[in-house]
């Protein structure tokens, strides 16, 4: 494994705000925690259900709510993640070959 493989991105945590530039990552993480507790809600609704059988008349429509949120909330994410990515994407400098330079370099 190479050096900047190994190499952390972040190798110490940052006591300080975020810069107000970091919305997108921000937002991203905010989405995922959001996803991931909506799967977990979803599941510990379907265990209750399953092994306890409620008899509540507000029960069965309450667990499903998780499992209707958790696509809305992967889609979100999905879309937050692309656009902060296009947002960090620098400029390929090899864009600019012409086909005829792409024979002599390969």
């Amino acid at each position: 494994m190479s050096a900047p493989a190994r190499r952390r991105a972040c190798p110490y945590i940052s006591r300080k705000r975020p810069a107000a530039t970091d919305r997108a990552g921000r937002s991203v993480r905010w989405a995922g925690r959001l996803l991931c507790w909506s799967l977990a809600a979803g599941v510990a609704g379907a265990a209750t259900e399953t092994l306890l059988h409620p008899g509540a008349g507000w029960w069965p429509l309450l667990w499903p709510l998780p499992w209707y949120l958790t696509p809305a909330t992967a889609l979100a994410w999905s879309l937050l993640r692309l656009r902060q990515k296009a947002a960090h994407r620098q400029p390929d400098d090899h864009d600019d070959l012409q086909p005829e330079e792409w024979e002599q370099a390969a």
